[in-house]
């Protein structure tokens, strides 16, 4: 049993803080900007909650961040009320939040000041992934560090790799963001077609899912997508904050995503629409209006 903090409760580190107290049998001590979430938190799994990142993390073998976006992460860790003013030597930073390759460098630096180890571990697997524990886990970092944080990681996890060096976990979570982003406008293109040519869409998914077109996204979606039904998952706000990321890298690398690209325009026109909250695969609603 190691002593561990987990700092921010949203959708994906509730249920991740709570595989951590529950599954991983660690003693947990959680942080939340809402101290509310953090109480009831509390209530659901046991353990304890602080009134900072800081004392959260204090005496802490490994400290858990999965927040919003760099400023949020950069709050939460070198802040003035941050994990690392506490952190003691030896103990490892984990961040779980989907945020720029260029600020896991920063936090590795930081965490090396420290004397402290880092890894940057975005996860793939949505909300439904993260409560029953089988997220993907992309992670960046030294291998020695990496080897001491995945028996902890695998309390949510069911696929956990070290990518490369710092900063590698979130540029292959990139990759999973442009991957979705293109599967899942193929998908809604395919529906919507289908809908148009008045097809069964459960009769030809139940065929093309056994072919060469079968996805996750295909498998997992479908049903809901042709019922036009989009409470189910990843937010399409969150999803333009990671190809925010992805672009922004793209930029800066010279890598070419017409499609990517694109795909984030057609997310925008969804958002016009009011869907903010609704999951990915509303693209599908874009072309129905």
């Amino acid at each position: 049993m190691a002593k561990v903090a987990f700092i921010g409760l949203g959708v994906m580190g509730f249920p991740m803080a709570g595989h951590l107290r529950v599954k991983g049998g660690h003693d947990v001590t959680v942080y939340n900007r809402t101290a509310a979430k953090a109480a009831a938190w509390v209530e659901k799994f046991g353990g304890k909650a602080a009134p900072t990142p800081a004392e959260a993390a204090r005496d802490a073998d490994f400290v858990f961040t999965c927040v919003g976006n760099d400023d949020d992460l950069r709050s939460v860790t070198t802040g003035e009320n941050g994990v690392l003013q506490t952190m003691k030597p030896g103990a490892i930073l984990i961040d779980n939040t989907t945020a720029s390759a260029e600020v896991a460098s920063e936090l590795y630096d930081a965490a090396q000041d420290k004397s402290c180890g880092f890894v940057d571990a975005p996860v793939s697997g949505g909300q439904a992934g993260a409560e029953n524990g089988v997220l993907t886990v992309m992670c960046g970092g030294d291998e020695a560090t990496f080897d001491k944080a995945k028996p902890v990681i695998d309390a949510y996890a069911r696929m956990v790799g070290l990518m490369g060096s710092a900063g590698a976990g979130q540029l292959t979570k990139m990759i999973n963001q442009i991957c979705i982003a293109g599967v899942v406008q193929g998908l809604a293109e395919g529906i919507h077609f289908g809908k148009r040519a008045g097809l069964d869409i459960e009769k030809v998914v139940e065929v093309i899912s056994k072919g060469a077109a079968g996805s996750w996204q295909m498998e997992n979606r479908h049903k809901t997508m042709n019922q036009g039904k989009y409470d189910f998952g990843f937010a399409i706000d969150w999803m333009r904050k990671d190809l925010d990321i992805v672009l922004s890298e793209a930029r800066r690398n010279g890598a070419k995503l017409p499609v990517t690209a694109l795909v984030d325009q057609f997310y925008g026109d969804v958002q016009a629409m009011g869907g903010n909250r609704w999951d990915t695969s509303s693209l599908l609603a874009r072309l129905e209006k």
